[in-house]
């Protein structure tokens, strides 16, 4: 898509194009195509059929603000959940922030949560296209009478420094994808990684949003490092300075509510054969080095030093670990556990691994469960050596429910 289709798109002739498309069954069928284009340019149709497509696939993050949007692939895929944004709004609002220059603007996602929770917004964006496309989404979700947010194209990197003169605090997702490949190489990020760990340095409120996987190497000294749960999943983390947070800490939020804090040394944990419970952490507490908090509040032990599994003879259910009832303890060999599966009657069978080198779908199928009950195996390392853990959750995590089988 150009700016022209783009800015097209955004106009009454647009809404009325997307609209035609919204009426295909299938926008990505060679009729839906045939049909739009007998009533518009071949450009145009194409681009309202993708954006169809691409409003329905973002219903997953966006809910009913999908339909008013408007989305790049790319920008859908990076955009940052709404809950997600609006926690970062928080964040900065409670920092006493009032105006944000929001350097990578994407498709304008943080930017909507920013002028939604009251804060004066400047977004730069790099494209032109993805610029305009995200003009349109703060119109339409996040609209502003007194023109208290502005959208400029142009490199965060030169447009920067100026706009964050004064007290406007700093908000920076850099790209991380050309049109081929994931980057993972902060070296290849736009803006660029000196840049970004430049907005860091404590002379403002500052937050950067990054990949969970991030390595704690690449942390800046004197930054918390906030690693965020989402409905199970670890979507970011994000380096906060100027926050009035303990220098160098690390925090695991698990929104919409909880939020751990801990810091360096982080302590020795005991180790412990499982007993009658085991708890499987969430995967910022895992990232953010929250572990040990864990284990206290649960009175508990790891099932070894190098594995994120905590085991206790108390129930405790928390929001920062999925409980279960650890129902038997098997030696984890093939023919046993085949025979096992047979013997109760095993047809559903849940694997997760942890410090194991299997893949639990093959392994589900090598065991063949044909039968009428289902349940619940833990492949997993421990001291001693290691075993298959038969379980049973334990009611539900109270932030974030069941946790995919075969993980």
């Amino acid at each position: 898509m150009n700016l022209d289709t783009a800015k097209l798109l955004t106009s009454a002739a647009g809404q009325e194009a997307l609209s035609l498309a919204e009426q295909q069954s299938d926008p990505s069928s060679l009729s839906a195509a045939a049909t739009l284009r007998r009533a518009l340019p071949p450009e145009v149709a194409a681009a309202a059929l993708t954006q169809v497509e691409l409003r329905r696939r973002a219903r997953v993050k966006f809910g009913d603000q999908a339909h008013r949007m408007l989305f790049t692939r790319d920008g859908l895929e990076q955009a940052t959940r709404p809950a997600v944004a609006a926690h970062h709004a928080a964040r900065l609002v409670a920092a006493g922030a009032r105006r944000v220059a929001d350097l990578g603007c994407g498709i304008g996602a943080d930017a909507m949560a920013f002028r939604a929770a009251g804060l004066d917004v400047v977004a730069v964006e790099l494209d032109p296209v993805t610029a305009e496309i995200a003009r349109h989404n703060l119109a339409q979700v996040a609209p502003d009478p007194a023109g208290r947010v502005e959208v400029v194209v142009g490199n965060a990197e030169e447009l920067g420094p100026p706009l964050l003169a004064g007290s406007t605090a700093a908000f920076c997702d850099p790209a991380r994808r050309t049109a081929n490949r994931r980057l993972w190489r902060v070296q290849d990020f736009t803006p660029s990684w000196p840049f970004v760990v430049g907005l860091l340095d404590g002379t403002r409120v500052a937050g950067v949003k990054l990949g969970p996987a991030l390595p704690y190497s690449l942390v800046p000294a004197g930054v918390q490092a906030e690693w965020v749960d989402d409905h199970s999943d670890t979507v970011e983390v994000t380096l906060w300075a100027g926050t009035g947070d303990p220098p160098g800490s690390r925090a695991a939020v698990l929104l919409p509510d909880h939020r751990i804090v801990t810091g360096d040394p982080i302590p020795t944990l005991q180790v412990s054969a499982p007993r009658r419970y085991l708890y499987e952490p969430s995967g910022a507490v895992i990232r953010a080095g929250a572990i040990p908090v864990v284990a206290q509040l649960l009175d508990g032990a790891v099932v070894d030093a190098q594995i994120a599994y905590l085991t206790s003879d108390r129930l405790v259910l928390t929001p920062y670990a999925q409980a279960f009832e650890v129902l038997d303890r098997l030696p984890y060999q093939e023919k046993l556990l085949r025979q096992w599966v047979v013997r109760e009657d095993i047809g559903v069978l849940e694997i997760k691994k942890r410090g194991v080198d299997l893949d639990p779908a093959e392994l589900r199928k090598r065991l063949k469960p044909r039968g009428s009950q289902s349940a619940t195996l833990v492949v997993t390392r421990t001291s001693g050596a290691t075993e298959v853990l038969v379980v049973r959750r334990v009611g539900e995590n109270p932030a974030a429910g069941d946790t995919a089988a075969g993980s």
